[in-house]
């Protein structure tokens, strides 16, 4: 543990928890995620351009659902869980790697920096800056599972690019053009995770108070989750649509973000970077909560659980 100012909990604690909370989440809302991506790689009008409300729900359903468009409610269902297999392994892996690591990273940073902090921001900032910083540091780091993220993408609005290929195949062929998209995600990540934590610790620190943010109960840890979500889905909104649309591209066909990015202000104006923003709050928020709270949960129960 810390110098009895504040105890770390173990790491087994850490995984657990953030590895609970990715398997809890994936069933929850990976259907919902699929819809989301279908929306946002999708660039006909759907409503508007004087169809009747019967055509833009038809072309509606034909987004969402594609060739399962006609199946019964089951068969749709079923269908928004393409790629499972991928998602599931990089869900899982992105929660452990994100929840469970902001820890150690935020352990380190209070062994070696935690007087600068301090220092330069006060007692409480410093604290929530020391716990946003970590956040940043493990966004950014989060590039190294790009690979896992761009193929569930693609199975999930792109699923020709692998007829008759195997994963190692796949990776074998495409080798590095699978971190297309690496330095705008960085840019994503880096505000994005930084905004997330921070926000969650500003809310713990001056909205609770709470001098151990470990000792945070369900309903707190709820409430800061919802404060690191929000500000962390604004600041990385515009950077997330140049990511899906690079992403979502053919393997054969790649754009750079730079000519996505001219091309949307030229022909879709400024509101084009916060596209299917609403829908992300409402879609990737309550994920991100319930994600983040049942991590920020789970982690100090199962260490008391651990330590009996």
């Amino acid at each position: 543990g810390g110098s009895g100012k504040k105890h770390s909990e173990s790491g087994t604690a850490r995984l657990l928890g953030s590895g609970a909370s990715g398997i809890l989440e994936l069933f929850t809302f990976h259907p919902v995620d699929t819809v989301a991506k279908r929306l946002m790689s999708n660039t006909d009008k759907i409503f508007g351009n004087g169809q009747t409300t019967k055509q833009s729900l038809g072309k509606l359903n034909q987004v969402l659902f594609r060739e399962a468009a006609n199946k019964a409610t089951i068969g749709k269902y079923l269908s928004l869980f393409p790629g499972l297999g991928y998602a599931a392994g990089y869900k899982v892996a992105q929660r452990m790697y994100k929840f469970g690591g902001q820890p150690v990273v935020r352990d380190l940073l209070d062994r070696h920096y935690g007087q600068s902090f301090t220092r330069t921001f006060g007692e409480r900032n410093g604290k929530a800056m020391m716990h946003a910083t970590a956040g940043s540091l493990i966004g950014i780091g989060e590039v190294a599972l790009l690979p896992l993220d761009v193929l569930k993408i693609k199975r999930q609005t792109n699923p020709e690019a692998f007829r008759g290929r195997g994963l190692f195949k796949i990776v074998a062929d495409e080798g590095m053009a699978l971190y297309r998209g690496a330095g705008w995600t960085v840019m994503r990540n880096a505000p994005g995770s930084f905004a997330l934590f921070g926000g969650s610790a500003f809310v713990k620190e001056f909205v609770f108070g709470l001098e151990d943010y470990n000792k945070a109960t369900f309903v707190q840890n709820f409430f800061a989750s919802i404060g690191g979500a929000v500000a962390s889905l604004t600041v990385s909104a515009p950077m997330d649509v140049i990511k899906t649309r690079i992403q979502a591209r053919s393997f054969d066909s790649p754009e750079s973000g730079t000519t996505i990015l001219r091309r949307m202000v030229q022909q879709e104006g400024f509101g084009a970077f916060f596209k299917g923003l609403t829908p992300k709050i409402l879609v990737v928020g309550p994920k991100l909560v319930f994600g983040f709270t049942l991590a920020q949960w789970f982690i100090p129960t199962f260490d008391r659980l651990l330590k009996g």
